[in-house]
């Protein structure tokens, strides 16, 4: 069981929280192990929005699997940010320190660097406080105009929706291209936003392009990706004829079907022989019939 928790600080922006909770939750609801925990530094919040919310003052017991995520605040002008009391910036320093992650929305991003984690670290806002997070954290770099940036057990997300894009990225992670794609399509939302394109999966790396054809048929191919999915199944979900889709695929993401199939496969089958799989078990639970199509793949990416 991986548990989420939120930190919950003054005048949270409702989407920053709504939004991450929302994925996590619905991945629970598709079978996925996540728990979800709110806490604060006061059991009264009341928001950017106006509506006012509760949470336990009392963290729960972490464990090394667990994510602790911190929605952004509204920041006035001049800038207020909400402070980080110094048993919260401990609780955060030893989670991480443990081998924990963390992760903000926003300008969730300061409480990270109250926390001392953005010292030397990659990290990411909202593009409005870009200037003001550098300013606060010299020894940080601040990563300009993208959605969310990892670094070290530690991942920023600029703002607002881009949070829904960071969550399903950890999903993506934790259990494969199919798992978050699953909960795009229950919440009605695309998965298609990439971050940093450096860090991003494969499955939202090829998907900054705005051709809907082509994002249909990477959702069949994100959802079942160790199937055989024929081109001409593929090419019905489009609604076109196997010689355009395969243009269109290309010129939209730089790759044809089975690479893109491929490449999903092999970053999933890569995450398999982390957690100590066997080659052949890892081919085969991702759809080869052995190893031999993984080591080619292998080789490819060298």
């Amino acid at each position: 069981m991986r548990r989420i928790v939120f930190l919950l600080l003054p005048r949270l922006h409702l989407l920053d929280l709504a939004g991450p909770a929302q994925v996590f939750s619905t991945a629970a609801n598709l079978g996925h192990d996540y728990e979800l925990s709110y806490v604060a530094q006061d059991e009264n919040v009341l928001s950017a929005q106006g509506l006012p919310l509760r949470a336990r003052t009392e963290w729960p017991a972490l464990a090394e699997q667990d994510l602790v995520l911190v929605p952004g605040s509204r920041v006035p002008e001049p800038p207020r940010w909400p402070r980080l009391h110094a048993a919260s910036a401990e609780r955060l320093r030893a989670h991480h320190a443990a081998g924990g992650a963390v992760a903000s929305v926003c300008s969730g991003a300061d409480v990270l660097g109250q926390a001392g984690l953005l010292h030397g670290r990659r990290c990411t806002t909202h593009h409005d406080l870009q200037d003001e997070l550098a300013r606060r954290y010299p020894t940080a770099t601040v990563v300009r105009d993208v959605l969310f940036v990892e670094d070290g057990r530690i991942t920023t997300s600029a703002g607002i929706a881009s949070g829904i894009d960071l969550a399903l990225h950890l999903v993506a992670n934790d259990h494969g291209p199919g798992a978050a794609a699953r909960v795009a399509r229950d919440m009605v939302v695309y998965a298609r936003r990439n971050g940093d394109d450096q860090q991003a999966s494969a499955m939202l790396r090829h998907r900054a392009h705005l051709n809907d054809a082509v994002h249909r048929v990477q959702d069949l191919i994100d959802a079942r990706f160790a199937d055989p999915l024929p081109l001409a199944e593929l090419a019905a979900a489009a609604g076109c004829s196997e010689r355009t889709l395969t243009r269109s695929f290309v010129r939209a993401t730089g790759l044809t079907p089975l690479r893109y199939q491929q490449a999903l496969r092999f970053e999933r089958a890569e995450h398999l022989l982390a957690q100590g799989a066997t080659s052949d078990a890892a081919a085969r639970a991702v759809g080869f019939a052995d190893a031999r199509m993984l080591r080619r793949l292998r080789a490819r990416e060298r």
